[in-house]
């Protein structure tokens, strides 16, 4: 399954890459990030993107997460990605919002990868 995670925190690719290690060897999961959401949209538009998550911060500079999530639920209505919105403030304006865009789920920071793991066996189930 192929991961895109959309963070203007350069340190969310190491922390990524280590607590998915397994998957990643196992080749269970892959993982592409992107440092804003104008790169994620570029990604998603070069063609060759197979993207079946897409786990995005709300707040970055330039465009946030919820205008990428209206872009993407919008460019990709035959085929659309899950989309996970992941935030460090879980406050409830926030969150109704991202569900009232298209948004599957809704994270906190800092990250549990315990939980994460769980939703992606359970998406992985499904798909």
């Amino acid at each position: 399954m192929k991961i895109l995670v959309v963070d203007d925190e350069v340190d969310i690719q190491p922390l990524f890459r280590q607590r998915f290690r397994r998957e990643i060897r196992s080749g269970e999961l892959a993982f592409d990030f992107a440092l804003s959401a104008e790169e994620a949209l570029q990604y998603m538009t070069s063609g060759d993107s197979e993207v079946v998550l897409i786990l995005s911060d709300i707040n970055m500079p330039g465009m946030s997460g919820l205008e990428l999530l209206r872009h993407i639920r919008t460019a990709h209505r035959a085929a659309p990605p899950f989309v996970m919105m992941v935030t460090a403030y879980g406050d409830e304006a926030n969150r109704s919002q991202s569900m009232q865009l298209g948004a599957d789920d809704f994270l906190t920071k800092p990250l549990d990868f315990n939980v994460l793991k769980d939703k992606l066996k359970g998406l992985e189930a499904h798909g």
